[in-house]
């Protein structure tokens, strides 16, 4: 029962549910021949900050061999092909907006690179980089799913991830996990305790005592109440790179029963920092994240109200502070962090449950049998610093290169001493040359080098590379591809059902994805 002390001391105890401790209890579970128990506290709220994800969460699902839909009708989840970006490039003038996409497909670029093609102009006066190499800007701008009700389960025509809510979503993988043999604890640790070499030698519940185990993973959010508090891991903080440290939140209810549901987060830029608008399947999540060096609260809530318009009269809103950046060190003596209680980055690209997906499965090769924890632990925190690092610059790199000089945030983020050297060095390169594979150690990247030119040149950042003299025999072979595209896009959108459409027959009881349907034409993008 959930309520009771655990019978045996674990091999591993989890401190704090949530999405970080019940996703890596899981996935624990699932790879390691462990004793997992999770305690969590009845009264602590999840921060739920952000309902985004990134298709590496459909792989993890599929791996924890759940049903596609029975996660999506628990977690009220809905599609999520990529982040439409309005206003980032440049203000709005006369009313109008810019917008540009970071669609998940990845361009069919084995036999040859388009993107010097693009450069060119090869694809076309005014078309962009993502319509040019993808099927899924089209297909996001006719509000079509990215899989059809034929489609096996995790698998589509085009790559996707989940709008999600974060709590049901916890809760559905807390049904997982205990389903894998993680036993679940209810209670609240008020005291850390160690040894003498500084180690966890237990921790202390108000309803259960002491409870002891091998190793323990902090799932405690922004509180750290092990890793940070108990053993002192100083907390690097990264304002001063990335700026926004508040949000304010609210929850939208939709208009009517048929109110489209589009398929990509909606990121739009405002004068101290941005709003997601995150549409799952029964409603809206929307919030401002912002920066308090540049507005204060009662401001940020005037954006947040005015973005949503009338329906936000009456609803109520949250307001959240943000720890901005990561801990020294992740795994320190018998203790790893795990999620928020290791760190935070805010929410723009979904980057927080990568974290976890990363750390966890770090942990199942780092808890094999026989293996050497102190040199398992090196090798992780070496890891997850580099992630974390990587991180910061793809998310400042969307600041960076903006064009926007209209408030003190974007002039400020535009500033080369706010940006970090790494980013700098690779700006400079790029300006030259493209994003390559060489650019990247990509066992610790979380983005590939095609996310990197979605934004890059979204945003309109300029590359000149040195012309040759010589003619360029696959010229040709470059129309053709970019005329392929062009012509699947079209197929894809007359292929795919609307995204509400698929969402409700989703929902119905019973409805589960089991077939192999293929887009004839299109390929997986």
């Amino acid at each position: 029962m959930p309520g009771t002390r655990p019978a045996q001391a674990p091999d591993v105890l989890i401190v704090g549910g949530g999405t970080a401790g019940w996703l890596t209890a899981a996935i624990l579970a699932k790879r390691c021949s462990l004793k997992i128990t999770l305690i969590e506290s009845s009264d602590i709220p999840t921060i739920g900050v952000g309902e985004g994800t990134f298709p590496t969460i459909a792989k993890t699902l599929a791996a924890l061999g759940v049903d596609e839909a029975e996660f999506m009708r628990e977690s009220t989840a809905a599609f999520k092909q990529g982040i439409k970006f309005v206003d980032w490039a440049r203000p709005p003038e006369a009313g109008g907006h810019s917008h540009y996409y970071h669609p998940f497909a990845l361009p069919r670029e084995k036999d040859l690179d388009l993107l010097p093609y693009w450069l060119s102009g090869e694809a076309g006066e005014g078309v962009a980089f993502a319509d040019a190499v993808t099927l899924q800007n089209k297909v996001c701008d006719a509000g079509r799913a990215p899989k059809r009700a034929t489609d096996a389960p995790f698998r589509g025509p085009m790559n996707y991830a989940y709008h999600l809510d974060a709590a049901r979503f916890g809760a559905f993988l807390a049904k997982v996990a205990k389903s894998l043999g993680v036993e679940h604890c209810v209670g609240t640790v008020g005291e850390v305790e160690l040894d003498e070499q500084g180690a966890i030698a237990a921790v202390v519940t108000r309803e259960h005592g002491r409870l002891t185990a091998g190793l323990y993973i902090d799932c405690t959010g922004f509180r750290s109440e092990l890793l940070g508090s108990a053993l002192g891991v100083p907390f690097k903080d990264k304002n001063g790179v990335l700026f926004v440290d508040r949000a304010v939140t609210v929850q939208v209810p939709y208009e009517n029963e048929d109110t489209a549901i589009p398929p990509y987060t909606i990121s739009t830029a405002h004068e101290a920092g941005w709003t997601w608008d995150i549409a799952l399947a029964k409603r809206r999540g929307v919030g401002y994240v912002y920066s308090s060096r540049h507005t204060d609260e009662s401001r940020a809530e005037a954006v947040l109200r005015e973005y949503v318009g009338p329906a936000a009269r009456d609803l109520a809103v949250r307001q959240l502070k943000l720890q901005v950046g990561w801990r020294e060190r992740h795994w320190v003596k018998n203790c790893v962090a795990v999620g928020l209680s290791g760190g935070f980055l805010e929410p723009l690209e979904s980057t927080g449950i990568i974290l976890i997906e990363a750390a966890a499965f770090h942990l199942v090769e780092a808890l094999r049998p026989g293996a050497d924890r102190e040199a398992e632990a090196f090798r992780f925190n070496a890891c997850m610093t580099r992630r974390y690092e990587r991180i910061v610059d793809f998310i400042k790199m969307h600041y960076c290169i903006t064009q926007r000089t209209d408030s003190a945030f974007w002039i400020e983020n535009a500033l080369p001493e706010t940006a970090t050297d790494s980013l700098l060095a690779h700006l400079a390169t790029w300006r030259e040359r493209p994003p390559s594979p060489y650019d990247f150690a990509m066992e610790d990247e979380s983005f590939a080098p095609a996310n990197y030119r979605f934004i890059l040149y979204g945003m309109g950042f300029k590359t000149i590379p040195r012309r040759s003299r010589n003619p360029d025999p696959c010229v040709t072979l470059a129309r053709q591809e970019f005329a392929r595209v062009h012509d699947a896009a079209k197929r894809a959108v007359a292929a795919l059902p609307p995204h509400r459409e698929l969402l409700e027959r989703l929902y119905q009881a019973g409805f589960s994805f089991s077939g192999t349907g293929q887009l004839s034409g299109a390929g997986r993008q």
